[in-house]
């Protein structure tokens, strides 16, 4: 149904990114200012940390986008920009500094920022960056935005794919950022989607919120969920397809689309956890809701005792038991089966609640893998869901003891 396609958030038409080193970070080998922009007024939606503490570009773009509509996004890593005394001005300075440069209004443009909380941001390279930010602007320019919004992350995270709706063949590419202070109800993570569908605000912006639950809110890394999560897409229209109606089978296309792009976005964030070495990822079947399916999932892949058994090829399932346990409501342990799986095999280590003799060497083979896989079936119902995690290693530590400093 899908077909991956290069050009991340620049793959859908009428779609232009660039990202530059302005000065926000001292590294000047590393970009620290992105822009996306539309061509076309865009339709927006978007969703938001779920901690009460925010950074004020949060509180900037839900004015913008509170009428569905947005021509642009610029973002800035390095700094937060949160708990400032002056971080509203400057969050709208920035949008008015990018609305000026592309002869849009304020209100045309979203904000966001991600690094050090609680430092001041400075305004001053940010505008100087910004006729350079603009004359880079390109349809090719998303690897470029992509690297320019990372903190600790280690790997670029991008996706584009096509597909058709009533005969037109439209695209749906996104970048993200995200390593650390990373938790469901969304994480220290930055999303930028562009589609060039032509779908009414109120229908993305549900399609958006409906995916979330399955993916984005899935992830955890370590925990701790951050002040400046920020989802923003943007649908251009520029494809040509008749308007997405709901209920209606290019309205079922359109959604799945978005999901598989979230999905593989989440997948990258968690695969990319600060200190990790191997993404954990928790698939449960048998479950009596889909709630209590995700609550499990989540449990497993967010139990430090289990995260740190995988960092240290441990088959230790008795601590996959134990997450299970304090996560699911009126759990019934005699029902539960464990497996763990990667691409070296998969191994039964635990059979209706009880222990199985298995082969301690293939054990660790399998879980020495890039991808391990644990498999737990709950023997209650037919529901299922899957998160994504990380292990737990020392380097973890070790990144998050000095970040400020």
């Amino acid at each position: 149904m899908f077909k991956n396609i290069d050009g991340g958030v620049t793959a859908a038409h009428g779609f232009r990114a660039a990202g530059i080193h302005c000065g926000i970070r001292k590294n000047k080998a590393k970009r620290d200012l992105a822009l996306i922009v539309s061509d076309v007024p865009a339709q927006a939606a978007a969703v938001y940390t779920k901690n009460r503490v925010q950074g004020a570009p949060i509180a900037v773009t839900r004015a913008h986008v509170a009428d569905g509509t947005a021509c642009a996004v610029i973002v800035n890593s390095g700094n937060a920009n949160t708990c400032n005394a002056n971080g509203v001005l400057v969050a709208q300075k920035m949008c008015e500094g990018t609305a000026d440069a592309l002869g849009l209004s304020a209100n045309d443009v979203a904000v966001a920022s991600t690094g050090v909380i609680g430092q001041p941001l400075d305004i001053a390279p940010i505008a100087a960056g910004l006729p350079a930010l603009v004359a880079a602007l390109t349809d090719t320019g998303s690897a470029d935005a992509a690297d320019a919004i990372m903190t600790t992350d280690t790997r670029r995270k991008e996706i584009a794919v096509a597909f058709t709706l009533g005969g037109k063949t439209c695209r749906l590419g996104g970048i993200a950022k995200g390593s650390g202070m990373i938790h469901p109800n969304m994480a220290t993570m930055l999303v930028f989607i562009t589609t060039d569908v032509d779908i009414p605000a109120d229908l993305l912006h549900a399609a958006l919120v409906q995916n979330c639950e399955s993916t984005f809110h899935m992830v955890s890394v370590d925990g701790d969920t951050s002040t400046n999560d920020m989802v923003l897409v943007l649908a251009n229209g520029v494809a040509g397809n008749a308007p997405v109606q709901a209920g209606t089978a290019d309205c079922d296309t359109f959604a799945a689309a978005l999901e598989y792009v979230m999905r593989h976005l989440s997948r990258e964030i968690a695969r990319d956890g600060e200190g990790a070495t191997r993404l954990l990822t928790c698939k449960v079947t048998g479950a009596a809701s889909t709630a209590i399916a995700r609550a499990a999932a989540k449990g497993v892949i967010c139990s430090s005792l289990v995260k740190a058994a995988i960092f240290g090829a441990d088959a230790n399932w008795g601590r996959v038991l134990c997450a299970l346990g304090y996560s699911v409501p009126a759990l019934d342990p005699h029902t539960v089966d464990v497996s763990f799986a990667s691409a070296a095999g998969e191994l039964c280590v635990c059979k209706a609640g009880q222990g199985v003799a298995f082969n301690e060497e293939i054990a660790k083979k399998i879980l020495t893998e890039d991808e391990v896989i644990i498999r737990v079936s709950l023997g209650a119902g037919i529901h299922e869901a899957e998160a994504w995690g990380c292990d737990l290693t020392y380097d973890y530590v070790k990144i998050n003891g000095d970040y400020r400093t």
